[in-house]
């Protein structure tokens, strides 16, 4: 957008009784503690909060009754399905967003200057879900029922640490938009906060819902009811927020040819798997209680 439209808009907004935003002005940044030596980015706290918490729920729920593993399970997934969301995550984003990545093995690794893709970690962790489950003989959609409640504390860490890294912001907010914010490297413009849109739908709403199945319901005892509500929640809710996000730059003319972003192309295959574990969960039988925990 040239500067005269961008200024247009500040001045609509300034006309609408208040001012965009700035980022800048929130006081925060990639860097979560610096001590000189080293830099402690958010990013990095995100994705190791997530796994964290995670793996600290997941050790609770195998405690309840119906437990499709033991914890010496929860420990290998623990393990595997780390390497499953980085190296996934970032081959996936690679593939996806940025195949100039592939020809350059040194900038593929450097994971520090961010670039993850969810699906991409999300095939990493299903992978790393069948290597456990096949080598302990586990039922592989019930180990993913209990993945799945724990699936959103990343989701949600990791697009706050994309806020507070002022990245992956959302298209041009109108002046009827007063939490409307400007980013830095996206023009004068005051953007949607997509990163607080995709933090609250795939984190906090998906948290609450798949935390509320598993506790408060007896949904754990339907085979596949949690896995398809995770999906499908997390299917609609990306596709809803790309809307208000701005389409990757080398992406833009991909969106304007198809009509839809890259990020909503590859959740339409995911509202299909989604809804179809979640009907099957509904529709067949419970599974008795009492079940032996494997050993």
């Amino acid at each position: 957008m040239s500067t005269t439209t961008a200024l247009a808009v500040a001045s609509a907004s300034a006309a609408a009784g208040h001012a965009p935003i700035r980022w800048e002005d929130l006081g925060i940044g990639p860097i979560a503690l610096d001590l000189g030596f080293f830099a402690l980015k958010w990013y990095s706290l995100a994705y190791l909060a997530g796994i964290v918490l995670g793996y600290w729920h997941l050790s609770k729920m195998i405690r309840q009754p119906g437990s499709p593993m033991a914890q010496r399970h929860a420990d290998d997934l623990f393990f595997y399905a780390t390497l499953g969301i980085i190296l996934g995550g970032r081959l996936g984003y690679a593939i996806f967003y940025a195949p100039e990545l592939l020809t350059n093995p040194a900038n593929l690794l450097k994971l520090w200057e961010g670039g993850m893709s969810f699906h991409g970690g999300l095939i990493g962790t299903v992978l790393a879900i069948a290597w456990v489950s096949w080598r302990g003989q586990l039922s592989f959609v019930r180990v993913c029922d209990y993945i799945s409640v724990c699936v959103p504390f990343g989701l949600l860490f990791g697009r706050l640490a994309n806020f507070a890294n002022g990245e992956l912001w959302g298209r041009e907010a109108g002046p009827d938009v007063p939490w409307a914010m400007v980013f830095p490297g996206g023009g004068l413009v005051a953007r949607h906060p997509s990163q607080l849109y995709e933090a609250g739908l795939e984190g906090l709403v998906l948290m609450v819902v798949l935390l509320f199945l598993f506790w408060k319901t007896k949904a754990r005892w339907r085979t596949g009811l949690l896995v398809g509500t995770f999906t499908l929640g997390y299917a609609l809710s990306r596709f809803t927020v790309e809307f208000f996000r701005e389409p990757d730059a080398q992406l833009q003319d991909f969106a304007l040819q198809t009509g839809l972003s890259m990020g909503q192309w590859l959740t339409i295959p995911m509202m299909a798997v989604g809804l179809f574990f979640l009907l099957r969960g509904l529709l067949r039988k419970p599974l008795a209680a009492g079940g032996a925990v494997p050993a």
